[in-house]
């Protein structure tokens, strides 16, 4: 073979390894075809910064003990919970998800109830039909998160509680025992406390895009986007809240941390 076909024969390789790294990339998205969710992460530290960048937006310590198989899964299910619906499918998702965009992540922070129906009138080549099903599809993905998400943040809550309760009784727990312990509790109702945040502010984003796509795009779809919003809404309110303060120390001026209790079914949207 002479050296030119040798370096064309290199140059596909390269160009075909090249495609199969974009694809996998694409493979880490927490969403699938048309919409569907994909299962969660297969890696169990994909997520972790989640804690620690809630710890971090209040000033409180991260803790240094390790995560607990629950305490992993609680970051897992609130990642997509926190991350806005139209960065779910970027080709360069597997950077978001593992936290790795410092950017990203100051974004996360800065609320703008515009910004969902803006990304959807940015789609100029795609058709009034594709913009109500992805609204459509956006919200039952979100309705699908909730029960699970919840049912671990209830775990972890207990769990925390008892946590608590054993450090009172141990009399011959050290100081870093102790910070850590507490630093991990404040943690772990931060994280709760941010998806909760982020489903509120998630609601009133999807309510201005169905609004206003009404105006400037009126479709039936629009009667089907509303009555799943409702039904998103409602769910969320289905759970009731205790608000509890989280250590002292850990942070001067943050907020009370909310910690999700079981769901009441029924309850009618505030």
């Amino acid at each position: 073979m002479s050296k030119r076909a040798c370096r064309q024969c290199q140059t596909k390789q390269t160009g075909a390894l090249a495609v199969l790294a974009l694809l996998a990339l694409c493979g880490c998205s927490s969403t699938g075809d048309l919409g569907r969710l994909n299962p969660a992460p297969v890696d169990d530290y994909i997520h972790a910064w989640v804690g620690e960048a809630a710890a971090a937006r209040v000033g409180a310590p991260v803790s240094a003990f390790n995560l607990t198989e629950d305490e992993l899964t609680l970051r897992d299910l609130a990642f997509p919970l926190i991350e806005p619906p139209y960065d779910r499918q970027r080709w360069d998702q597997v950077v978001y998800e593992w936290g790795d965009k410092h950017s990203f992540q100051k974004e996360l922070w800065n609320y703008n109830p515009t910004s969902y129906y803006i990304h959807l009138q940015n789609y100029l080549d795609r058709s009034t039909a594709t913009r109500y099903s992805r609204i459509i599809d956006d919200i039952r993905n979100d309705i699908v998160r909730l029960e699970p998400f919840y049912a671990v943040a209830r775990r972890v809550a207990d769990l925390d509680r008892r946590r608590a309760a054993t450090m009172a009784e141990v009399t011959d727990l050290g100081p870093a025992e102790r910070y850590n312990a507490q630093a991990r509790i404040a943690e772990n109702s931060l994280v709760i406390a941010w998806v909760n945040t982020s489903l509120s502010q998630r609601c009133a984003s999807y309510r201005f895009a169905i609004e206003h796509l009404a105006i400037a795009e009126p479709a039936f779809a629009a009667g089907e986007a509303d009555r799943l919003l409702t039904e998103l809404t409602q769910q969320i309110a289905a759970y009731h809240v205790d608000v509890i303060a989280a250590p002292r120390y850990a942070y001067a001026s943050a907020p009370a941390v909310v910690v999700a209790q079981r769901p009441r079914r029924g309850v009618p949207t505030q």
